[in-house]
């Protein structure tokens, strides 16, 4: 049963993917306006780019490294006297993301766009024109696409009042309304906040400066009042005094911050460093270098406010608790804070929900059971140890910081193996000390280790020689989020074998001398063309079919089919023995002389560049726009199966080369 349930799902997303094949993708849609309709000459205004994006795409914007793979849109200006352009076109609140594929930190939209370009008007009347370049993505089809636009606008002359109807029109597109799915995304990116911050609350209360004090406030409500239910209001009340305290700082953080707060977190070298100090300096301390505390005066004047008794002296216990245990909850709160200061209003204030939620639990669940008191372990030096342990994780976790500014500025100073090596360290030093073999000068004596601490130096020394591979070029996946990306490593040993090899598929045309073969390259040691009529007249010559990959180099989805389908034995040998391979980039930005330029039929549009031409036959030839895209040929150009898009089935794959040799030979 289950078997068939999976073949008509296979069944189904095919009919869906072929529906897609039978039209141009056009996910994002733009609609460009200026900011004030009637600007008077010195004016300093701003051309609006807005974008509404369909569900499950995604288009990229322009403030990541360009190096990293995917197209960031780009735009040009035809400049005349009217105008003079202020800076660049900068993206309104574009979601930053670590990329696997691309191993750094991409920038894109989701659901709607919005890019401003400010100007100065010079003169009356006002002419802006040009045309602007983009790539979108699709993560639920596998797909990217190419798409360009042209734009002109008017202030003052015969076309500004049909400008602006058209204008009026236009803004309608970008509602103000959240899609279902982003209210879903939200929705999940909150829950998963929470439960995140919840954990982090737990573990706030195994530590040497909230542990010891659960019993002295039970104990407190249960004894400091005659009345026993009385006692316990007073314990729930301060149980949600907690809640609200910290609740209030997540609400202070989502108010005075807010989400556009978050893009200057996540890449100024200013807040990145600070971070990175203030996780060492909770580390030092947690080592026992020195003690962290709040100023005297501030902990003295909430403690004075205890003895007024009732509700009042409730809250100011929960309030001497936050301030007492800052030294050892501050590293934690601050994490989640960084982690939640973008995206939404709310998120800070659920990740405070959350921590104080589990933080206040123990509180409130020990003041209504008393007798659970008796069957809690002893303050003594397992919580010191915990303190040690959570030293460590600071210093890992504050490199993360260090890290981002260093990627970001380019200074080189914790490439991927420097990194991977004070990681390794850290970790090795962890297993020492929870086996007793590393001891800090306010340790108490260890005569032996408990079975649970055993396991943990098991788990931290797992991970050491997890790591070490790293250090010789593996790409370490499960920590590609929190490592530099591998472009950053000196001693690669895959890229050295794969460059020393030179093993690749033969054609005897030699096709390193193929066109563009000097900027072009195919994975795997493959030899290939990059040109559709040289690669089609290589065909007929070594009588093979044709292998047309149209492909990108910001196409995730593309090398996401080359790192995991092509590079199988089975595929890599098809590839290499049964076709000529001619691969077409259709976002390649080489410019062509002038004599190869044409103007194309579909669009109407000269198209000058290498990229531009491959994109238009595609979509002139197969009606479709979107790659990876990969077709079998005969010589004469006609399609031997139908075509394929991502997938990352390999025995699909093969079957899909084998049936095009097969009809080829017939």
């Amino acid at each position: 049963m289950k078997s068939k349930i999976t073949v008509i799902a296979l069944a189904l997303m095919m009919i869906v993917q072929g529906i897609a094949f039978a039209q141009i993708q056009e996910p994002a849609k733009w609609t460009v306006e200026l900011s004030k309709k009637d600007a008077k000459v010195g004016d300093k205004i701003d051309i609006v780019f807005k974008a509404e994006i369909e569900k499950t795409w995604h288009t990229y914007s322009n403030d990541f490294d360009p190096e990293l793979g995917p197209i960031l849109i780009s735009f040009e200006f035809e400049e005349n006297a009217s105008y003079e352009r202020v800076g660049d076109v900068k993206p309104i609140n574009a979601e930053k993301h670590y990329d696997e594929i691309w191993e750094g930190d991409v920038s894109y939209f989701e659901n709607t766009a919005e890019m401003r370009q400010t100007i100065i008007v010079k003169e009356l009347p006002l002419k802006v024109a040009g045309t602007f370049e983009f790539q979108s993505c699709s993560d639920e089809t596998g797909m990217c696409v190419m798409g360009d636009d042209e734009f002109e606008l008017n202030i003052g002359g015969a076309a500004s009042a049909v400008a602006e109807d058209q204008k009026e029109q236009k803004k309608a597109v970008v509602s103000a309304e959240k899609t279902e799915l982003e209210k879903s995304k939200e929705k999940d990116s909150l829950l998963t906040l929470f439960i995140l911050s919840f954990l982090s609350g737990l573990a706030a209360i195994f530590t040497p400066c909230v542990f010891p004090m659960i019993p002295m406030t039970v104990s407190f409500f249960m004894h400091s009042d005659e009345n026993k239910a009385k006692a316990k209001f007073n314990a729930f009340f301060y149980g949600f005094s907690i809640i609200a305290i910290y609740t209030v700082i997540g609400t202070v953080v989502a108010i005075t911050l807010g989400a556009n707060f978050a893009n200057f977190l996540s890449t100024h070298w200013l807040p990145n460093i600070l971070f990175f100090l203030i996780f060492m300096i909770f580390a030092a301390s947690f080592f026992g270098m020195f003690e962290i505390t709040m100023p005297n005066w501030i902990v003295n004047k909430s403690v004075a406010n205890e003895d007024k008794g009732g509700l009042g002296g409730a809250f100011f216990m929960a309030f001497t608790l936050v301030l007492v245990s800052f030294s050892c909850t501050g590293p934690i709160v601050g994490a989640i804070l960084v982690a939640s200061a973008g995206g939404q209003v709310l998120m800070p204030i659920v990740g405070m929900l959350g921590f104080s939620i589990a933080f206040a639990l123990p509180f409130t669940l020990f003041a209504i059971f008393p007798s659970w008191l008796s069957n809690m372990p002893k303050s003594g030096g397992w919580l010191n140890s915990v303190k040690v342990v959570l030293g460590f994780i600071e210093v890992a976790l504050g490199l993360k910081f260090l890290s981002i500014a260093d990627q970001t500025y380019h200074w080189g100073i914790l490439d991927r193996e420097v990194y991977l090596a004070i990681w390794i360290v850290v970790f090795i030093l962890l297993g020492f000390y929870l086996l007793g073999k590393l001891k800090f000068s306010h340790d108490s004596d260890l005569p032996y280790i408990s079975v649970p601490r055993l396991a943990l130096a098991m788990v931290s020394l797992s991970f050491v020689v997890y790591m070490i591979p790293g250090m010789f070029g593996a790409p370490l996946k499960a920590l590609s989020g929190y490592i530099p990306p591998q472009a950053t490593h000196d001693f690669d040993l895959n890229q050295i074998i794969r460059d020393n090899a030179g093993a690749g598929g033969h054609v005897s045309a030699e096709p390193h001398t193929a066109k563009y073969s000097d900027f072009l390259h195919l994975p795997h040691g493959l030899k290939g063309y990059f040109d559709y009529e040289e690669g089609m007249a290589a065909a007929k010559k070594q009588n093979k079919p044709v292998f047309l990959d149209f492909t990108g180099h910001g196409c995730v989805n593309c090398r996401e089919m080359e790192a995991n389908v092509w590079s199988d034995p089975a595929v890599l040998q098809r590839l290499k023995a049964d076709y000529v391979i001619i691969a077409l980039y259709v976002d390649d930005k080489t410019k062509l002389p002038e004599d190869q330029w044409y103007t194309s039929e579909y669009d109407g549009k000269v198209k000058k560049t290498l990229g531009k031409q491959n994109a238009d036959f595609q979509i002139t030839r197969y009606e479709v726009n979107a790659q990876p895209y990969y077709c079998l040929l005969d010589h004469e150009g006609n399609l031997l199966v139908d075509p394929k898009a991502y997938d990352l089935d390999v025995n699909a794959f093969v079957n899909f080369l084998d049936k095009g040799k097969e009809n080829f030979n017939k």
